[in-house]
């Protein structure tokens, strides 16, 4: 297995850890799984809020960039 594989491997099997748990012991307890699992697998911006606003603007350039581009 090459290292991408791995690091993606280790990136859903955190994923599906922090679902578990979300799933299982906090606030989000009464929500279904799947909603959980949707929650794990950007585990990233769901533990850590700037990371998640962070995302947030990258993704507001990129749509701006589409955008932007798609004009001429």
């Amino acid at each position: 297995m090459s290292l991408k594989g791995k690091i993606i491997s280790g990136y859903l099997v955190i994923g599906l850890i922090y679902a578990l748990y979300s799933w299982m012991f906090t606030i989000y307890s009464h929500a279904s799984f799947a909603y959980n699992l949707g929650r794990g697998l950007i585990w990233p911006a769901a533990m850590f809020p700037a990371f998640g606003a962070f995302i947030g603007v990258i993704v507001l350039l990129v749509v701006i960039g589409a955008i932007h581009l798609n004009r001429r």
